[in-house]
């Protein structure tokens, strides 16, 4: 006689979650490529910075800019490159789908082992043409400019794409693969493409930041070169003499009736204010003669900013307003 069975017990309900748990995790997800790419935005934002005034003969350590204002100069850095990287981006994944139907099915696998063929050796044979160029001295045979600092990486990056689009050519035959279950040739051709979107990444990365540095000395000699059309007038009024050769600057004693701020400088620009510090240059300096003056911020001189339009003369006050001009024809 067979023992009498135990109705099976049905299965506790998992316990609930409290909403403060779920939104902890959802904020998680948010939060976690959020940081990175707040991380991104201030790294190439600092390279734009740093490359912008060094190449004007200002410290860059001792302007003390805040995160918010770097971050904020990360858009002219990162603007164009980060476009064309979508676009392109947009136009592989399509050429990736559109190759993987083409070649699907058994009637195309000798035409499909032979793409694989091809697209791995053409990608790693660029790879290891731009590694060697971007360690070695190989990347003299590029043209001086954009040509030689761009391509080195642009090659890696390009190569790991072709040899990525090899490997899912070789994974898409077994479509629903999982890591544990898959036999050793699917993990390796796995392994080999996880090393190939790093090594894209990377070199994706090291053109990003070759572009910011980039911009930020090309911008930097346009505006010195268009006279820093877009940085406002100052007039210094000052206790004591300011030494300094920059040309086209007016000075005038005002004497003891001028007070303790005896002494009056027109014609400098304001390049960048720091904590301690203001860095002015003249308003007739350009990119071969700039010379940055540094004014102490120490209470012996105190700085009257005008609006950087056309019309305010660097070396004459500012067009005096109506009701100024009308008193002056009553009083003639």
């Amino acid at each position: 006689m067979s023992p009498p069975q135990v109705p099976p017990t049905e299965s506790e309900p998992p316990p609930a979650r409290s909403p403060l748990s779920t939104f902890v995790e959802k904020a998680a997800y948010v939060a976690a490529p959020g940081t990175v790419a707040f991380a991104l935005l201030y790294y190439f934002g600092s390279l734009y910075v740093r490359e912008y005034y060094s190449a004007l003969g200002v410290v860059p350590e001792d302007l003390g800019m805040s995160v918010q204002n770097v971050v904020a100069s990360s858009t002219k850095a990162i603007f164009l490159p980060l476009c064309l990287l979508l676009a392109g981006g947009l136009i592989v994944f399509l050429v990736f789908g559109w190759l993987g139907r083409a070649l699907s099915g058994p009637e195309h696998e000798v035409h499909r082992r032979t793409a694989i063929v091809l697209l791995l050796a053409v990608g790693v044979a660029m790879m290891l043409m731009g590694l060697a160029t971007l360690f070695s001295g190989l990347v003299a045979i590029f043209a001086p400019g954009v040509p030689r600092t761009f391509m080195p990486a642009l090659m890696v990056a390009v190569g790991s794409t072709l040899a990525a689009c090899a490997v899912h050519l070789r994974l898409s035959q077994s479509p629903e693969i999982r890591v544990r279950q898959a036999p050793v040739g699917d993990r390796v051709w796995l392994a080999a493409g996880t090393l190939l979107i790093g090594m894209l990444t990377v070199s994706l990365f090291f053109d990003m930041a070759q572009y910011s540095a980039v911009v930020g000395r090309s911008d930097a000699r346009l505006d010195a070169r268009r006279g820093y059309k877009d940085t406002p007038f100052v007039v210094i009024h000052s206790r004591v003499i300011v030494p300094h050769n920059a040309k086209g600057i007016r000075f005038k004693d005002h004497g003891s009736a001028g007070g303790p701020y005896r002494y009056e400088y027109r014609g400098f620009r304001l390049l960048m204010k720091s904590p301690t510090r203001f860095y002015l240059v003249s308003y007739l300096s350009r990119w071969k003669d700039r010379h940055v003056v540094v004014l102490s911020d120490d209470r012996t001189a105190w700085l009257e900013i005008r609006s950087p339009d056309k019309n305010v003369g660097a070396t004459s006050p500012a067009p005096a307003s109506r009701l100024r001009t009308a008193s002056r024809l009553r009083t003639a």
